[in-house]
């Protein structure tokens, strides 16, 4: 059997290692580095203050906030810039005005200059360019806050994509970490932020999040579980794209090349005579199978790290991010999603403490009591703005009681459906959302159904699906209603959203 190549078998202990290291970033200095802690004080406090004095007391007091939070991380450039972009894949978890605003955080960094681009390579390889590449195109295809990538051609006539870290770029990243550890305690019930990731909780997050895009073998690594677990669930409509064996190290990762349709091209996947339902169908059931069934999945899908070939084939890419689940995480998913099919508000709850979104003593009964979820659903759209905005703060309130939070699998999970359900606004905007939920979940009983029930310790009798609970949410007869489009759905999100802001104009 040929050997690993020797970044890959160094992998488990780089994992290891960067677990270790990441306490310590976050744990609060009482002395932060001063130089970039007085330069980020200087510039949050002063857009805190200013909105302090001039917009607090606005209607529109948040989104006027999220915006200077904004413009301060574009500032105080790659890092918090990152930052940002994470937060704005956050809908539902992060308050809306603040991903709004995150959204507009430009993805392309100013580049580094060919001449370091070259600099580094050699000195990874410890060789000359043109000893590895035949061709090599200076210009970059995209530049982001950690690295940027360029086309190439090997010796052996290969197309590849070359991914090169910028220079110093980890002590930047420790650096600001470390000042954002010291500022964030001091910024708790000072500003409107998500109740479940306020601003300790949020540089936590971070910081287990970017620590692990730092090295490239850590990311060649990631291509090659998912690779395998695709392979695993017989998913042949996913492309991950091929690690070199021998040209990957810390800084530098070169992989295979792949091409195509980006994820929210619809119109050019139409023109090019692909089902972009199906597509879409494939996207689900994939990232679902590998989160549920092996614990393994791309933890930061978005427009640009999907590619749709032109076989219909979906290319993923950029690995830096990448949801593990230990095998009670996995087990907790699992128990997840069926309670979720079978409308078991309890064992929804139950799989939320076994995966750290509430501590393991919560009294479940208890939290199904206080949330309400023993009751009938409540249509949020038959809620007048003052009572939805009540209930809100009630369950959010109740959440805190409770100890609740979001650790890095859930929100990674939450971040990738939410991808995945904006997607379907493009590519599929008359899918019937109750058709394809229970084709995903039968596919899932009848596929994985014994292998589940055994490792829940359930007979897989006790399966019947149930969408009774989330119709009626929804605002629809459970009895009489069997069809429900995207764009149905996103009539009803869009009325919710007018009477919470309580704009919605009095119907005639």
């Amino acid at each position: 059997m040929q050997r690993p190549p020797r970044w890959r078998e160094q992998v488990e202990e780089l994992r290891a290692a960067q677990a270790r290291l990441v306490p310590e970033l976050v744990r609060r200095p009482r002395v932060p580095p001063m130089g970039r802690a007085i330069t980020v004080a200087a510039l949050l406090g002063s857009s805190i203050a200013v909105w302090a004095v001039r917009e607090r007391r606005g209607n529109d007091a948040s989104a006027c906030l999220s915006r200077r939070v904004r413009r301060g991380a574009e500032r105080l450039g790659t890092t918090y810039i990152k930052l940002a972009q994470i937060i704005s894949a956050g809908e539902g978890v992060f308050p809306a005005d603040l991903v709004r605003e995150c959204k507009k955080c430009r993805d392309q960094v100013p580049p580094e200059d060919y001449q370091t681009v070259v600099a580094t390579i050699e000195s990874e390889f410890g060789r000359p360019m043109h000893e590895i590449f035949l061709n090599f195109d200076p210009t970059p295809l995209a530049a982001a806050s950690i690295a940027q990538v360029h086309a190439a051609t090997l010796r052996s006539g290969e197309q590849v994509v070359v991914k090169v870290q910028r220079p110093d770029i980890d002590q930047v990243v420790y650096r600001d970490l470390r000042v954002l550890a010291w500022i964030a305690p001091l910024l708790v019930g000072r500003i409107p932020v998500a109740a479940l990731a306020n601003p300790p909780a949020l540089v936590d997050l971070f910081a287990e999040t970017i620590v692990e895009e730092l090295d490239f073998r850590v990311e060649g690594a990631n291509m090659l579980d998912v690779a395998k677990v695709l392979l695993d669930i017989g998913q042949e409509n996913f492309v991950v794209p091929r690690p070199h064996p021998e040209l990957v190290t810390r800084r530098v990762l070169v992989m295979e090349r792949v091409s195509g349709y980006r994820f929210d091209d619809a119109v050019g996947m139409r023109a090019g005579g692909i089902d972009t339902e199906a597509v879409l169908k494939t996207g689900m059931l994939g990232f679902l199978e590998g989160a549920f069934l092996h614990g393994v999945f791309h933890g930061d899908l978005h427009g640009g790290n999907l590619f749709v070939m032109e076989d219909g084939r979906t290319a993923l890419v950029d690995f830096g991010i990448t949801g593990r689940l230990s095998q009670s995480e996995r087990l907790a998913f699992l128990k997840m999603m069926m309670a979720a099919t079978t409308n078991d508000a309890k064992g929804q709850v139950e799989a939320l403490r076994d995966l750290g979104a509430l501590p393991l003593d919560t009294d479940v009964s208890a939290v199904v009591k206080d949330l309400g979820l023993d009751g009938p659903p409540i249509d949020p759209t038959q809620l007048a703005p003052e009572e939805l905005a009540a209930e809100l703060r009630r369950i959010l309130k109740a959440l805190l009681a409770y100890g609740a939070r979001m650790p890095k699998p859930l929100m990674l999970y939450v971040k990738n459906t939410i991808f995945l359900d904006g997607a379907i606004a493009s590519l599929a905007p008359n899918l019937d959302m109750f058709a394809v939920l229970t084709e995903i979940a039968t596919h899932f009983a009848v596929t994985h159904g014994a292998s589940i029930a055994s490792q829940l310790g359930q007979p897989n009798a006790d399966w019947e699906l149930d969408l009774s609970g989330l119709k009626a949410s929804f605002g629809v007869d459970p009895s009489t209603t069997d069809h429900f489009t995207y764009a149905e759905l996103q009539q009803r999100r869009e009325l919710i959203r007018k009477r919470l802001s309580g704009r919605m104009l009095t119907e005639s």
